[in-house]
C-alpha cells in the first residue's frame, strides 16, 4: 500500500481510532503491519516481541470480558496482542521501551494505509487470563492489546503541551 503523507504530518494526525466498518482487514495487510513493528529499534537487537493476531468473534467476545474497553475488542476487525519475550530480554526497561517503540510504529503503519487502530493497556490488568486464552507459553509477556480496522468515523481532535512547557533544559 502507499504512504498517503510525510512522516511529521503522519505522526501529527495519528490519532486512536475506536470505531470501525465491518470491512476485513486483509492477512497481508496485518502482515505489513507486524513486519512495521518489528522494524522498531531494540537494545543488543535482540527484538523481544511476539504476537498473536485474534481475527476470530468467539475469542474477541472472550477477550472483550477482560476489559473495560469490550465494544472496541467486537468492533475492530483484528486484534494484534503485543508481547514482551521474557526469554529474548535482557534489560526489562530497555525490552519494555523496544516494545513500546514497536506498537508506535505499528500504529504509524496503520495509519499511513488509511486504517485506524488503538493502543489498549487497561487489559494488562487481566493479562494473565488473556495469555491463557491464547494458549501463550509463561515467558511471555502482556504489553498491549491493538484493535484496528476500518475506521467509522475520524479521530477526535489532539492538542499537545507546548514546546516551552515540556523542554525543561537547553544548553
Amino acid at each position: 500500500m502507499k504512504l498517503i503523507m510525510d512522516t511529521f504530518e503522519l505522526i501529527k494526525t495519528r490519532r486512536s481510532i475506536r470505531k470501525y466498518t465491518e470491512e476485513d482487514v486483509a492477512d497481508e495487510v496485518i502482515d505489513k503491519i507486524i513486519v512495521a513493528g518489528m522494524w522498531a529499534p531494540s537494545g543488543l537487537n535482540n527484538q523481544p516481541w511476539k504476537f498473536a493476531v485474534i481475527k476470530d468473534r468467539e475469542l474477541k467476545a472472550q477477550i472483550s470480558e477482560l476489559t473495560h474497553y469490550s465494544r472496541i475488542i467486537m468492533d475492530a476487525n483484528t486484534l494484534v496482542a503485543v508481547f514482551l519475550d521474557i526469554d529474548e530480554s535482557y534489560n526489562r526497561t530497555k525490552d519494555a521501551q523496544a516494545v513500546g517503540a514497536c506498537i508506535q510504529n505499528m500504529l504509524l503503519y496503520i495509519h499511513s494505509i488509511g486504517l485506524g487502530g488503538v493502543w489498549l493497556g487497561e487489559i494488562l490488568k487481566n493479562r494473565d487470563k488473556v495469555l491463557n486464552l491464547l494458549a501463550g507459553s509463561e515467558n511471555l509477556e502482556l504489553m498491549a492489546v491493538i484493535a484496528l480496522g476500518h475506521p467509522s468515523s475520524g479521530g477526535g481532535k489532539a492538542s499537545r503541551k507546548t514546546i516551552e512547557e515540556t523542554v525543561f533544559f537547553r544548553k
